[in-house]
């Protein structure tokens, strides 16, 4: 039977191989640790098992095993033969009420009633089948699984079909029942068939695709119904049209239908309070014996009650071979299997589903890690086993596993224990539906139904998302309403418009603060941060974009950006940015949907940036529509206000999008403009203007390029591309190290003549290399034991290899990646260019952060030029210098410290 309760929402539809780690769940001071269940029948301790961790194969004949004392310590405990059957008895107390209700459940259309006891059996003997399967091939000794609730609606609806089909076409009742007992218990094998393929080749990722929502929605009905099958048990009527809860006004059949809900209440809070895993066990027991106590005490004899209905009727025993009649082969209408094949794909996925997490719910209580999809092999081969010998759909057992991991019952033993009591109840010719009674066989299964519906339906509340739960609602009613097959595609397709909807509408805008990487003078310096980076007067703006931009982002977002940077919109502009929308009705209800907030009188105080960068590196996707009349327009707006508008970091596909779209520049009057602009050039100088956007490869390449463009502005002089390499190599030949300036710069700060004199050592503790173009300087996971600094040329860092070739609707086109300056671009192995994720030029520092921390490099360096000359510290000679030259240690420190500070600062983790 399935473990009392539902799927924890916790739990991710992305099955990982294995599970290690606990949820930690709870409200106020009730947390505990729990693992993601589907199933909560067998109380949960307060906290999981300690001691030493379960090996399968370690203790698979050991006897003295560790379980969890009272007062968290582990003690030793021995068991006998005796204490596995007390375990074995406990499980088949628990199982078998709940195997006669799931029967109830599968074969609920009338025509299934004469042979219900019959069926009943079939269904215990199918649980005989799945342990012996779990016994056999689990890797836990403990593993207990029998026919659980997942498929139960699954294999009714196929029934129903089936009895419908037949019966509306003249057949008989013996072809009903021959047709439905041989079609199920195929599709259970066909299904255990494909779980032992997909654990073989490890494609249980294929289950993920189900939206979480839509199996909430189809638990959430697994609830209800069990709900409506107990209580057509306690009653003895068929109830499957919502009109059938009208059997309840009856006075009688409400009288009979009241203990079976009362006493499900009682099972339900028992499961969820208890802290003792025997009291629900024992409360199943009391239940039906208070019954007998209560017939006795008020003289009712079993006959009276059975005809007040409290008792089922008495119908001819049913022995073991009764079960090999219920097939008659010559009237099985295979036919029929192409009408439940549509169901059954749905059992596929809910079945695969369910089994993962109970899996995984084991796993994490067990508090070692289960492999997934062996685990699935061995649900496939129990279900391939079960459907072979006439029976149906089963997993592991949650709550009744891990009942007995806590016994300390670390034995196969009680499996074979648990397979002899099936066994026995199949062979015994007692009917139990006669003789037990039938509102405690309905509460076991309004039992199961109270706790999905409230895990389901209220609980879940709190975990998803408001579209989420209308999703799950949605399913829910939609299964009610238009069936099973069709109610879960629906819900599926609802769950696909929510998340498409969601995800063009999901784009956020961040102002951030970064530098680039140039080691200006000081003087230059104290230019940018006066002139470009102050906090009241700030003329150099990153904004960074996440997400992708579509249709239905991009006004929004294009308003975001609009407030960020101060524009005052006028309303012919608007108007403009409203007919450049594709997506807009009429131009005057655009203009006042989309009219930016920044116009009020506060933004228009505001000074607006003269250069803007937007960081398009987290934007993964652009869409046509977004293009024009998002980046387009914006170009527009920067241009009439003398802004200087780009883009960096932007992937291939993005790129592709916006220079097909004439929003970029083609690539190569681009470069034109970039070179153009920073040819050497003094005196008074005017700032072009571009109503597209300029394109860079990385974002401190377009900052340096911004930063260029401001000293020029400020200064009147274009400061020179190689400004520092060209004084690094003046001072080659003069008094001090060339190393001397570039620390200096670094630093920000006048180094003392005394400094200066320390440096002149330096020589002594580094290396200066030389490398050509393309020779890499380390490779990503080496050996770190050095950092460097550049004294000539550039460094490339480059990113892993991504795709460049973008598929448009005329076929594949390759992308530009290009977009730098062309002594800027790394030439790849393959001789193509590659995505490039920073620049280190001429004092620049890199290779300390792994050097630091001592770890193996997390990324690559290149030379990008001809002659690139690096000076290379090692951690032998830092030790050394260390020791014999203190100074100018601290001075290295210092240096790699500010270092440090500025790749903090320019870094957007924190923000």
């Amino acid at each position: 039977m399935a473990s009392y309760g539902t799927y924890d929402a916790n739990v991710s539809l992305s099955l990982p191989a294995s599970a290690t780690e606990y949820v930690v769940i709870g409200k106020g001071n009730e947390d505990r640790r729990r693992a993601p269940s589907r199933c909560d029948g067998m109380p949960l301790l307060e906290n999981p098992r300690d001691g030493q961790p379960y090996d399968a194969d370690a203790n698979k004949d050991q006897r003295r095993v560790h379980t969890s004392s009272s007062d968290g310590e582990t003690k030793e405990a021995s068991h006998t033969i005796l204490h596995y059957l007390v375990y074995a008895i406990i499980n088949v107390i628990i199982a078998v009420p709940g195997l006669i209700g799931y029967a109830s459940v599968i074969f609920n259309h009338p025509s299934f009633q004469p042979h219900m006891a019959a069926l009943s059996k079939l269904v215990i003997f199918s649980s005989l089948v799945h342990q012996f399967a779990f016994t056999m091939f689990s890797s836990l000794d403990f593993a207990i699984g029998t026919v659980q609730d997942a498929g139960l609606i699954f294999l009714s609806v196929m029934a129903n079909r089936i009895a419908n089909k037949i019966l509306d076409e003249g057949g008989t009742v013996d072809e009903v029942v021959s047709t439905a007992v041989c079609i199920l218990p195929l599709g259970t094998a066909s299904l255990g068939l494909v779980l032992i393929l997909l654990g073989k080749f490890r494609l249980l990722d294929i289950v993920s695709y189900l939206p979480m929502p839509v199996i909430g929605g189809y638990l959430a009905f697994i609830g209800y119904f069990c709900l409506e099958a107990g209580v057509a048990l306690c009653i003895s009527k068929s109830m499957t049209k919502l009109t059938d809860w009208g059997y309840l006004l009856d006075p009688h059949l409400l009288l009979l239908a009241t203990p079976g809900l009362l006493a499900a209440l009682v099972l339900t809070i028992v499961s969820r309070k208890a802290t003792n895993d025997a009291v629900l066990p024992i409360v199943m027991v009391l239940i039906p014996a208070i019954f007998y106590i209560v017939l006795y005490l008020c003289g009712i004899s079993l006959d009276e009650a059975r005809d007040d209905g409290w008792v089922g009727e008495v119908s001819p025993p049913v022995s073991f071979t009764d079960l090999l009649h219920l097939v008659d082969f010559d009237l099985v209408q295979w036919s029929l299997v192409r009408e439940c094949i549509g169901t059954w794909v749905g059992m596929l996925f809910v079945v695969s589903f369910a089994s993962c997490l109970d899996i995984a719910a084991v796993s994490m209580d067990m508090g070692e890690a289960l492999e997934t999809n062996k685990e699935m092999v061995t649900v496939g081969i129990a279900n391939l086993l079960s459907g072979l010998m006439f029976g149906f759909t089963g997993s592991y057992i949650f709550s009744q596993t891990i009942f007995t991991f806590r016994t300390g019952c670390r034995s196969r033993i009680i499996g074979v224990f648990i397979m002899l009591a099936y066994l026995l109840v199949c062979i015994s010719t007692i009917n139990i539906l006669q003789i037990a009674p039938l509102f405690f066989l309905g509460a076991t299964l309004i039992f199961i139904g109270y706790d999905l519906v409230w895990e389901w339906i209220v609980e879940i509340r709190t975990k998803l998302y408001l579209t989420e739960y209308i999703i799950l609602l949605v399913t829910f009613v939609a299964i009610q309403v238009i069936g099973m097959d069709f109610g879960i595609l629906f819900g599926v397709v609802v769950a696909l418009i929510d998340h498409v909807g969601t995800t063009t509408r999901v784009s956020s805008l961040n102002r951030v603060l970064k530098r680039s990487r140039m080691v200006w003078s000081a003087e230059t310096y104290n230019i940018l941060q006066l002139h470009g980076y102050s906090s009241d007067n700030e003329k150099i703006v990153t904004l960074e974009i996440k997400g992708p931009v579509f249709f239905g982002s991009s006004q929004k977002l294009l308003q975001d950006i609009t407030e960020e940077i101060g524009l005052d919109i006028s309303d012919k502009e608007l108007r403009q940015i409203a007919l450049a929308s594709p997506h807009t009705s009429t131009p005057h209800s655009s203009i006042k949907a989309r009219k930016p907030r920044g116009v009020n009188s506060r933004r228009r105080t505001r000074i607006h940036p003269q250069y803007v960068v937007l960081d398009m590196t987290s934007m993964h996707n652009l869409d046509a529509s977004a293009a024009s009349s998002c980046f387009l327009q914006l170009a527009k707006l920067c241009e009439k206000r003398g802004i200087f508008l780009c883009a960096a970091g932007v992937l291939p596909r993005v790129e592709w999008m916006l220079r097909s779209h004439h929003v970029a520049y083609a690539f190569d009057d681009e470069i034109k403009m970039k070179n153009d602009m920073l040819s050497h050039r003094d005196g008074q100088w005017n700032q072009p203007v571009f109503d597209k956007l300029i394109l860079f490869m990385t974002l401190f390449e377009a900052l340096e390029f911004c930063e260029r463009l401001l000293i020029r502005r400020v200064t009147n002089r274009m400061p020179q591309e190689r400004q520092l390499q060209s004084r690094v190599s003046v001072l080659n030949s003069g008094s001090h190290h060339p190393l001397t300036y570039i620390i200096q710069n670094v630093l920000r700060g006048d180094l003392n003549e005394e400094d200066k004199v320390v440096l002149n050592g330096i020589e002594e503790y580094c290396k200066e290399v030389m490398y050509t173009k393309g020779e890499p300087i380390f490779q990503r996971n080496t050996h770190s034991d050095a950092f460097y600094i550049v004294t000539r040329g550039i460094v490339a860092v480059p990113k892993r290899a991504m795709p460049s070739t973008v598929i448009s609707g005329a076929g594949a086109v390759r992308s530009t990646r290009n977009l730098s300056s062309p002594d800027l671009t790394f030439m790849g192995e393959d001789g193509h260019s590659t995505t490039i994720e920073s620049f280190h030029k001429v004092g620049g520092i890199f290779g300390y952060c792994d050097y630091l921390l001592g770890r193996h490099r997390t990324f690559d360096a290149v030379a990008q030029e001809g002659t690139t000359v690096v000076v290379r510290f090692t951690r032998a000679n830092m030790d050394r210098m260390k020791e014999q030259d203190r100074a100018l240690f601290v001075i290295i420190q210092n240096l790699l410290l500010n270092a440090s500070l500025m790749d903090l600062a320019n870094c957007t983790c924190h923000n």
